[in-house]
C-alpha cells in the first residue's frame, strides 16, 4: 500500500528533479489489476463516468508459475498536492476492494500537454 510518507517522497523528488512545474495541472495515471479481464472491463466503465480518461486494459505474460494478468489504465489531468494524492490512492484501494479487483497498483504522473 502507498503511503503518505511515500507521496511526500514522490513531491520532493518532483520538485527537485521533474521537468514539469508541480504547482500545475499534470496528467496523473493511475494502474488496477486483476486476473478477470471482464472485471477491470466493468471498473473501466465506472471510472469513464466518473470523468477518468481509460487508456486501455493490457495482459502481462504469465512467469513461471504465475499468471498472466490483466492491467488497467486510467489517466486524468489534476493538480495535487501529497494531501490529495494520498486521498486519492486510498479512493482507488476502496474502489478495487469494492469491486473485488485484486489490486489498484498506483500511479504515474506526466506534464498535461
Amino acid at each position: 500500500m502507498i503511503s503518505k510518507e511515500d507521496m511526500v517522497t514522490l513531491f520532493a523528488d518532483m520538485k527537485a528533479n521533474a521537468p514539469w512545474d508541480i504547482s500545475k495541472p499534470l496528467l496523473w495515471g493511475y494502474f488496477f489489476a486483476d486476473a478477470d479481464k471482464a472485471k477491470l472491463e466493468k471498473a473501466a466503465e465506472e471510472l469513464k463516468a466518473k470523468g477518468y480518461q481509460v487508456v486501455g486494459i493490457y495482459d502481462s505474460k504469465p512467469e513461471a508459475e504465475t499468471p498472466a494478468l490483466w492491467w488497467l489504465h486510467i489517466e486524468k489531468v489534476e493538480k495535487h498536492t501529497v494531501d490529495t494524492l494520498h486521498a486519492r490512492n486510498q479512493e482507488f484501494y476502496k474502489f478495487a476492494d469494492e469491486h473485488q479487483l485484486e489490486s489498484y497498483d498506483g500511479m504515474d504522473v506526466g506534464p498535461a500537454n
